[in-house]
């Protein structure tokens, strides 16, 4: 795996989570964010009789991924869109869609991967100096470096403080403004000097990197990640097939609390209070597989530093809809 620049996190667990979905053959399991390909590759090997639809935006995933996944043959089936794109993709595969059955399983393994963060020309590591590009798809008009040199002081202070939790977002905006008069920004390094000079001493001390924040904010905004994901759970949920299942791995509170809002609303009755039994087509049509959100253990951390920060949940369709009582569904 480390020769394709991308070892998968909580491969083993979302194989577990995902693997009664995949028992029987011509089972479809969906990467919705594909990357080098290592959760796919595994998922191919573990369950010999199923396909696999690799979406990602990024067109070098696609060629790393497909070097990786060549031995598998028409088993991998590669498609290139953002995640946003699932509902139509699938639906010119044939395999989802009105009158169609739907997929078995899939996986969300979001944020920036690996294979991204080690290629220094793309900009998203603040540890080199490097273009500032950040896009996960070299075909979208707007970079890192467009957002700096063009976004008014408003914008920024509230990209900064709204994606990155940054505190000090209007002094870095004020500063940032005042140095793009002088000469454009154009590369990285020029961000993370700016940034020391500007965030006080007692912050740099505390919470990591320093420029971990705003390039965090900057590569959100470049690639409309939220968007992209407000979008795509819905449809994703609405892919699967009866008892079906969906794992998704969340990197930072943003990601994980719109999956998490996604899936209360999938998990809960619409039947008005006070009746015992659920009215049809207002019960519940998913259970969480998972309590709460998953951290990874010591274990994993430490054989793979990425896990870390991950949020884990994962959720299977329901069979039928759900229209057993209340204190009965209260207790699942």
């Amino acid at each position: 795996m480390p020769d394709f620049g991308h070892v998968p996190v909580l491969a083993t667990r979302v194989r577990e989570l995902l693997a009664p979905a995949l028992q029987h053959d011509g089972a479809v399991y969906v990467d919705a964010t594909l990357g080098a390909g290592g959760h796919s590759e595994l998922m191919l090997e573990s369950f010999p009789n199923i396909r696999v639809v690799g979406l990602d935006r990024d067109a070098d995933a696609h060629a790393i991924a497909g070097d990786r996944l060549a031995r598998f043959g028409d088993r991998f089936i590669p498609v290139h869109t953002r995640y946003d794109g699932m509902a139509d993709a699938l639906g010119e595969l044939g395999m989802s869609g009105p009158g169609r059955p739907g997929v078995q399983a899939i996986l969300f393994d979001l944020g920036v991967s690996s294979m991204q963060l080690d290629r220094v020309e793309r900009g998203f590591a603040y540890s080199v100096d490097a273009p500032l590009d950040m896009r996960m798809n070299a075909e979208d008009p707007l970079t890192a470096a467009d957002v700096l040199n063009t976004y008014s002081h408003g914008d920024l202070a509230r990209i900064l403080q709204r994606y990155g939790d940054e505190r000090f977002a209007g002094k870095i905006a004020s500063a940032v403004l005042k140095e793009r008069e002088k000469e454009p920004f154009t590369t990285s390094g020029r961000l993370v000097e700016l940034l020391y000079a500007t965030i006080p001493a007692p912050a740099r001390r505390t919470g990591g990197h320093p420029a971990k924040r705003t390039f965090q904010a900057l590569r959100i905004e470049v690639n409309a990640e939220l968007a992209s994901l407000e979008a795509a759970v819905p449809q994703a949920l609405d892919a699967l097939a009866p008892d079906g299942r969906v794992v998704f791995l969340s990197y930072q509170s943003l990601e994980d609390r719109i999956v998490k809002s996604a899936l209360a609303d999938r998990i809960r009755s619409t039947t008005p209070a006070g009746l015992p039994v659920d009215l049809p087509g207002t019960g519940a049509t998913f259970e969480l597989l998972t309590r709460g959100a998953e951290r990874a253990t010591d274990d994993e951390i430490a054989e793979n530093q990425r896990a870390a920060p991950v949020r884990l949940r994962a959720a299977r369709r329901l069979d039928t809809p759900d229209h057993r009582t209340r204190s009965t569904r209260s207790a699942r």
